[in-house]
């Protein structure tokens, strides 16, 4: 077990390899749902532009009905896209619906409830409070304010608010372009027959989702076999793909058929590391092809899965320009079982939550934790993290898990 780094250090050695955020594109709003800001966003315009009704009713001047029953003669009509252009005088009254300009000279919204019209007279049976049901102008935000900061993830609260905010086309980091290398003999693609002595490669698809899902493009190497030509080909190929990140799954290791390590180095590897206290995912790999980052995650199939929340999400945040890309994202919970002492790596156990609205979500860990059972950690809502030597736990006692009922940022 010698040689072994700690997991926050293989983290922070991985990020500090990464020179800065890559470079920034321009998009059209309707495009740019899932992507990260480059800039901040300001508004160009105030909003809303005008005071506008909050409510059906007529737009009065308070005065005129502060003692009902008060009849006021109708002038005209603002409705939300065509504003009443005029002044409203003494004992005047104009028709007005939701989200129209209130017109000048008026300071009260009179709602039609409270009010009998005719079509050339309107009668307040209430008063209206000088600057009731009046939106004033700028109430959202005003010309020049800062709506959005630069690393913001495009969700569809905040393209609404850039589009708002007067904005057609948003300055965003272009998508990381993640490089994904399947690697082994005993590997066929999904759908493909299989025969005995195989398995189907899955690692592959779920690296790729989660590169997806954390807003890079994914770049589909395939399935290499166990020979150094075969590799050789397939890291060309990702150089050629200009591959921000080169994931390579399984193979890393120092067995007779692990060549990845090989291979890389033939290309000028600068190796960072290769060995993680960490379970699952013990074999993990990490260092620099020129300007490419490389990520060599262990081959079964829970540990890169594991090993790419823990890892490769982190490495494109911080290409995306989140300065937090390190942040550690568990979160509190209690122990539903009793845990024996851990030795020294850390652990990452698949388990089930149980929640209540007026407490901590309870964890349980699964009793089968075998890094190849696929089946386990599909059905799992959270990683239990134990800590390197954490000692014996009791149930009821706090833990931390990292949630995977949830997207990932």
């Amino acid at each position: 077990m010698s040689g072994m780094i700690p997991v926050a250090e293989a983290l922070a050695r991985v990020l500090a390899g990464i020179p800065g955020p890559v470079s920034a594109e321009t998009v059209k709003i309707a495009e740019a749902a899932g992507r990260t800001l480059a800039e901040d966003v300001c508004a160009t315009r105030t909003q809303p532009p005008f005071r506008a009704s909050a409510m059906d009713g007529y737009a009065v001047r308070s005065t005129d009905v502060a003692t009902p029953p008060a009849t006021l003669r109708l002038v005209g009509v603002s409705s939300a896209g065509h504003g009443f252009t005029g002044t409203i005088a003494a004992g005047e009254a104009v028709r007005i619906f939701t989200g129209a300009p209130v017109p000048d000279g008026a300071d009260a919204i009179l709602i039609q409830e409270n009010a009998e019209a005719t079509p050339q007279a309107v009668t307040a049976r209430e008063p209206a409070a000088p600057g009731r049901f009046i939106r004033p102008s700028g109430l959202d935000f005003k010309v020049g304010d800062r709506l959005l900061r630069a690393g913001d993830t495009l969700d569809p609260r905040r393209i609404a608010l850039a589009a708002a905010g007067g904005h057609g086309n948003l300055s965003v980091r272009r998508r990381p372009r993640v490089a994904i290398l399947a690697t082994g003999d005993e590997l066929v693609a999904p759908g493909e027959p299989a025969r005995w002595d195989q398995i189907v490669a899955s690692n592959g698809l779920a690296v790729a989702a989660l590169v997806r899902e954390a807003g890079a493009e994914a770049v589909d190497l395939g399935i290499a076999g166990d020979t150094l030509a075969a590799l050789d080909q397939a890291i060309g190929r990702a150089v050629a793909a200009e591959a921000d990140l080169l994931v390579t799954l399984g193979g890393a290791s120092v067995g007779d058929h692990d060549l990845v390590q090989s291979a890389l180095h033939a290309q000028g590897l600068e190796l960072g590391f290769w060995r993680v206290a960490l379970r699952p995912g013990k074999p993990l790999m990490h260092g620099r092809l020129g300007r490419m980052a490389v990520l060599g995650l262990p081959g079964n199939p829970v540990a890169s899965v594991v090993c790419g929340l823990l890892f490769v999400v982190p490495v494109l945040r911080a290409l995306l320009g989140d300065p937090h890309a390190a942040a550690d994202r568990s979160e509190p919970a209690i122990l539903g079982c009793d845990l024996a002492q851990n030795d020294l790596r850390q652990d990452y156990l698949r388990a089930r939550i149980e929640t209540a609205p007026d407490r901590l979500p309870i964890v349980h860990p699964e009793n089968r934790q075998d890094s190849s059972m696929l089946f386990i950690l599909g059905s799992a809502e959270a990683l239990l993290v134990r800590a390197p030597h954490a000692p014996a736990a009791k149930a009821g006692e706090p833990c931390r898990i990292i949630r995977l009922d949830r997207r990932i940022l």
